[in-house]
């Protein structure tokens, strides 16, 4: 996955999740790997016994995915920060947290490429200045064919398949079905519960690798893309039952 605009003859492949996103910004397609045992896409949630629903509300949801440049050459291109305000779906919440349950989805054509005021919260590693014409490079690339292919896969889903207390956290199996094949990630999660409100939030690190992406090197590794990348989210939900 190059984090390298398209103006500097770089590349950008990101890949999400929860959460999740993926994305790139180059200018062929990355190498794909063949992950082990990719299962179908699965059926949706069931909902658990005595379970009250909780809509996702996009006006009060945030993902970010922050990719890093790497190598000798960084200086060549840009950190990335992808995101998405287009959260949907429902969360299914019971008395025991950790029977629990979630289905999410994101629209992939509705992604954004650095936004400046992404980029000023996002740290010290996102100055301002990405050029206009590599934000749009890095979009028309990341829903090409090739990478996330938004005209025939135009959502991203993602559903709790186990939620394990764990300490002040939550240990979440989250499934990411992409482009019809689905893979397994394991997600740390904070959840504060209000009066017909819930909020789920947390900050993971990602690697291409684990779904199934090869992250861009060239020049003998002195221009490439870090594997790891940070994934961060913060998602509201209201009780429909709510008055």
């Amino acid at each position: 996955m190059s984090t390298f605009s398209a103006g500097s003859g770089s590349r950008l492949v990101i890949a999400s999740l929860a959460l999740l996103g993926l994305a790139a910004c180059q200018t062929s397609p990355p190498v794909l790997e063949t992950p082990p045992a990719v299962q179908p896409a699965p059926e949706a949630t069931a909902v658990p016994a005595g379970a009250r629903e909780y809509k996702v509300v996009a006006e009060e949801s945030l993902l970010q995915i922050l990719v890093y440049r790497g190598g000798a050459m960084a200086r060549l291109g840009h950190n990335h920060v992808i995101a998405s305000h287009h959260l949907s779906g429902s969360v299914y919440l019971t008395d025991d947290l950790a029977q629990s349950r979630f289905n999410v989805e994101f629209p992939v054509n509705e992604l954004t490429v650095d936004e400046p005021a992404m980029r000023e919260v996002a740290g010290a590693d996102f100055p301002p200045g990405v050029p206009q014409s590599a934000r749009d490079g890095t979009l028309k690339n990341m829903l090409s064919e090739a990478l996330l292919d938004g005209a025939n896969h135009p959502a991203v889903r993602l559903r709790a398949s186990e939620v394990v207390a764990a300490g002040e956290y939550f240990d979440v199996d989250v499934e990411i079905t992409l482009k019809d094949q689905v893979r397994h990630v394991r997600v740390p999660v904070t959840v504060v519960r209000k009066e017909g409100l819930v909020t789920a939030s947390g900050e993971f690190p990602l690697r291409q690798s684990e779904l199934g992406l090869k992250p861009f090197s060239a020049a003998m590794g002195a221009l490439l893309v870090i594997d790891e990348m940070r994934v961060r989210f913060d998602v509201s939900a209201r009780d429909v039952g709510a008055r």
